[in-house]
């Protein structure tokens, strides 16, 4: 066995706790060292949930030996911290949103080539159990040609979602909505988008809806909300020979904040029940389609690989460019009210 990948994880906030660090503590393919974090509250966290040590910088964090970091920290810190950890050697796992736009995201990309230092994105949501799911349909043929993907990620809070500063709801959601249209049906011709700002919040969006026109004709409809009452379908994705739809969300979300983790449930993990699996349609025909296991796990032990040079990374990190680019057509559409050419 290759020797486990020496890894800590830049912050602690709901993302680090809950989205990356129970991932990294039961992958045995990583040591997970530590976090790095100023806050009193959450080193004590760090201690009591994992029993790790907490380090003020990735300095420090490097020093002790590590060969890669997770970062998991607001937004608008992303690429300063990732351009530091490539230029300390660290191999980086970056949450999304990967930057703020298209720019900062290329020019990121082009150092981690630059200094020849692994770096990707973190997409766990291609690892969710529906996404996987109409995935197989669509390589097997099930619904024929796919010519419409409707998506959504819509919740209704009492307060608003990520701040403006970590780019509101278009940037926090719409990396996995646009990610996955990016993967189903490629590039992106034509963008329109529609952004309700919040009042008196310094330009914070809480909901918003792109479509997609890819090159090879087929239309992506993406709604994102942290103020909808009555959430939408999770998937309607349309294609020559039928329809698969899925009404509720992937549950390992719902799981890690619980305090499960892969090490906790074994082979329960991911494996959504039936009574959430999704159906495919064909006029007044509805047949149920069994899920794939939900596999957030696959992403740290992937990465270890490519750290290792045994395997790519789990996510291109040009395809975080993809996404960076078409989120920011959509905001040039939804100031302007007109449909963004892509070349």
């Amino acid at each position: 066995m290759t020797t486990p990948v020496r890894i800590g994880l830049a912050g602690y906030g709901f993302g680090g706790r809950y989205f990356h660090a129970p991932l990294l503590a039961a992958a045995k393919e990583c040591a997970f060292l530590g976090v790095v974090t100023t806050s009193p509250e959450r080193r004590a966290q760090v201690a009591a949930e994992h029993g790790r040590p907490t380090y003020a910088s990735l300095v420090e964090l490097a020093k002790d030996g590590a060969e890669a970091v997770a970062i998991s920290t607001p937004a608008d810190t992303h690429v300063p911290l990732v351009r530091q950890a490539l230029e300390l050697g660290l191999a980086v796992v970056c949450d999304k949103p990967f930057a703020l736009d298209a720019e900062s995201a290329r020019e990121t990309v082009e150092l981690a080539e630059r200094l020849a230092v692994p770096l990707t994105v973190y997409q766990n949501r291609r690892w969710d159990a529906d996404f996987r799911t109409l995935r197989r349909l669509v390589e097997e043929g099930a619904l024929g040609t796919l010519t419409r993907f409707e998506s959504r990620f819509e919740r209704f809070a009492p307060v608003p979602g990520p701040p403006a500063a970590g780019g509101g709801t278009l940037l926090d959601f719409g990396s996995h909505l646009v990610d996955q249209a990016l993967v189903l049906s490629g590039p992106v011709e034509r963008v329109y988008a529609e952004i309700h700002h919040v009042d008196g919040t310094g330009g914070l969006d809480d909901d918003v809806f792109v479509a997609l026109t890819h090159r090879d004709g087929a239309r992506s409809q993406l709604w994102g909300s942290w103020r909808q009452g009555a959430p939408g379908p999770r998937f309607r994705a349309t294609g020559t020979a039928g329809t698969y739809i899925v009404d509720g969300p992937d549950t390992q979300e719902n799981l890690l904040v619980a305090g499960a983790s892969p090490a906790t449930e074994g082979d329960r993990w991911g494996v959504e029940p039936e009574d959430q699996w999704g159906q495919l349609r064909r006029a007044d025909h509805r047949e149920p389609v069994a899920s794939a296991r939900g596999a957030w796990d696959r992403f740290y032990p992937a990465f270890a690989a490519a750290v290792r040079g045994t395997g790519p990374v789990p996510v291109d990190p040009w395809d975080a460019v993809a996404t960076a680019t078409v989120l920011d057509a959509a905001r040039r559409s939804a100031e302007s009210g007109e449909v963004v050419r892509l070349r």
